[in-house]
Parts: C-alpha cells; structure tokens; sequence
C-alpha cells in the first residue's frame, strides 16, 4: 500500500501544480462560458422550460466529465476547435440524465448540486421535458461543432448515442431501481459501470477519437475510465451515507438504503477493498495510455484524494469503520473539491 499512497500522494505534492491549477480553472472557465452561450436565453424570459435546462446544467456542479475529456485531449496534444464543444455535450447529457435521476419515481431527490432539484423548482412536467429537450441538444452541439471531420463526427455521435442508451445509462439506471436484493457482486459492478463508468468512458474516448489515437491507447484509457467509475461510485456510495451532511454535500443522503450497493451488500471493509483495487487499475491503465502526462493524472489525484475521509484516504491500511462518525466524513469531504454531485 506505500507505493499506492506515493502515488496518489495528492496534487500539492506534485510539481508545477499552482501551474495545473490555474491550467484547470481555465479550462473549467471556458466551459462554462461556452455551456452558457450553448444555452443561451430566448426572447421569452418567462419560458419555464429554458429556465429549467439552463438551472439543470449551469449549476454548480463539479463538471468532472467534460474536464476529463479537455484534460485527456490536451494530454494527447489534441488541437480540434472541437474539444469544448463536445466536452460540452458530455456534460449536458449527464444534466439531463441528473434530472430524470431525481425524479419521484426514480430516486425522489430533493437537492441536488445545494439547490432543489428541478422537478421542484419547475414541476415534474417541466422537468421531463427539459432532459429531453437538452438530450436534443447535446446531439444538435455534436452535429455542428467545428472542424471535425464527417467520419469523425459519426463515430462521436454513436459513441454518446451508446453511452446514453437501452445498455447504457437507461440501462444503469433501470438494474438501480429494479435489480432486487441479494445481487452478486457482478451484477452491481455492471449497474454501476453502467450508471458512472460509461459517461466517463465515452468522454475519454470521444477525445481519443477527437485526438485520432490508435486502439491500443483508446482501449488503456477507456480501461481507465471504466475503472474510475467504478471507484466514483464506491466513494458516492460513502458519501450517501445517514448523518452525512447534504450542506457539504449538496444533495440528499440515505437515498440508497435497501438498494444493492456494494456497501450495503458487502460491507465497508470489501468496498474499502474494491476501491483501492480500482484504484490501482485506475492508475496503471493512465500510465499506459497517457505515459508521462500529468494533466489527468492530477484530477485524477484531486477527484479522489482530496474528499476522501481519512479512514479510507488512498494508501491507509485500515477500512472504513463499521460506525462512521458523521464529522470524520463532514469534514473529508469538504476539503479541496467541490464535492456536490454532477
């Protein structure tokens, strides 16, 4: 476990990294800028449903999905004009399947991102029809962003259109609300790459394609994709946890009692296990496909090392207690990272 906690030693620890920052703040400057012009008001300032898309993506979220995609692009040295556009679709595609995620038949959420959820804000009408309506939209910015390539521009569109459809989110989301108790370990890992790691896969390899690498790199990032979803989901599952402050979390908890989570199934100590394996996985696929590149790699660092409390901070020995102290995961989560899920 030493050579996993020098690894993920954290991004302060890293040279350069008031450089990365400042590179990430950038990078997440832009996109929000280029998000607010995608969606941009309409004449009608009373239009509930455009007030709804817009509440639904130019939250506060941590835009961990279309970064990624910047960030592996410039660490393939990718030039397209392209780039924000498609990470731009990444992320209101995740907007709208947040909406329909919130809903009262799916998982009844009243926060999310520290602010009501959508169906709240504007109804449950309005709300079903703004995450179709930005599920549009985000094929429409895939459609006519710039110099891409025809041949290039198919093969991003299938691979959103994959991620998004009956054996990928939809799919996560229906084994989440109907896959029962009792589940194996393998059935929950299938849920939860489908619900978390498939986003993250398609916005790697949307950039691989945008970056026009070969297989063997695009197969070691989406590896590492696949991987880090896994663990996002183990975290997430932490963090959803009764007690866990939704102030700091910015949405609601205990929304996964009685469902087949890895830690309800299994216990803190396995997840605790698993995570660190994914972990690992997560790292070395990285190191495959990116080599020295550091830009991803220190997200990466970021997204996990900073929220994690310290019972089950990267390279710790011990798991998780069976009694979770609710300052311990309180103040873990608050340092460094915006941790309000999406």
């Amino acid at each position: 476990m030493t050579s996993q906690k020098r690894r993920f030693a954290g991004p302060e620890q890293e040279a350069g990294h008031e450089h990365s920052a400042a590179e990430l703040d950038a990078m997440r400057h832009a996109l929000d800028e280029r998000l607010g012009q995608l969606l941009a008001r309409e004449g009608d300032r009373n239009d509930r449903l455009a007030a709804a898309m817009r509440a639904a993506v130019l939250g506060s979220g941590k835009r961990m999905r279309p970064l990624l995609l910047m960030l592996v692009a410039a660490d393939l040295n990718c030039a397209s004009p392209a780039v924000t556009d498609v990470a731009c679709a990444v992320e209101i595609v995740h907007a709208a399947s947040l909406i329909l995620d919130d809903m009262p038949c799916m998982d009844n959420a009243t926060l999310r991102r520290g602010v009501p959820t959508i169906h709240r804000q504007f109804g449950e009408d309005v709300a079903i029809l703004a995450s179709v309506a930005l599920l549009s939209r985000a094929f429409g910015i895939l459609a006519s962003a710039p110099g891409i390539p025809s041949v290039t521009r198919a093969r991003l569109v299938a691979t959103l259109a994959d991620t998004v459809g009956a054996q990928g989110l939809v799919r996560g989301q229906y084994e989440d609300l109907h896959g029962g108790a009792g589940r194996s370990a393998e059935a929950i890992a299938t849920t939860n790459e489908r619900k978390t790691g498939l986003l993250l896969g398609a916005a790697v390899d949307m950039a691989a394609v945008l970056a026009e690498v070969d297989e063997c790199v695009a197969r070691s990032l989406r590896a590492f994709a696949l991987a880090a979803g896994h663990a996002f989901q183990i975290r997430d599952d932490f963090q959803d946890l009764p007690g866990t402050d939704s102030a700091i979390t910015g949405k609601d908890t205990g929304l996964d009692l009685g469902k087949a989570t890895l830690l309800n199934t299994f216990g803190a100590d396995e997840a605790q296990r698993r995570l660190a394996a994914h972990l690992g996985d997560v790292e070395r696929h990285l190191g495959e496909a990116l080599a020295g590149a550091q830009r991803t790699r220190r997200f990466v660092q970021r997204m996990f090392a900073a929220n994690a409390p310290q019972s089950w901070r990267l390279g710790e020995d011990h798991a998780l207690p069976h009694r979770y102290a609710s300052s311990t995961m309180n103040g873990a989560v608050q340092a460094g990272f915006d941790s309000r899920a999406g």
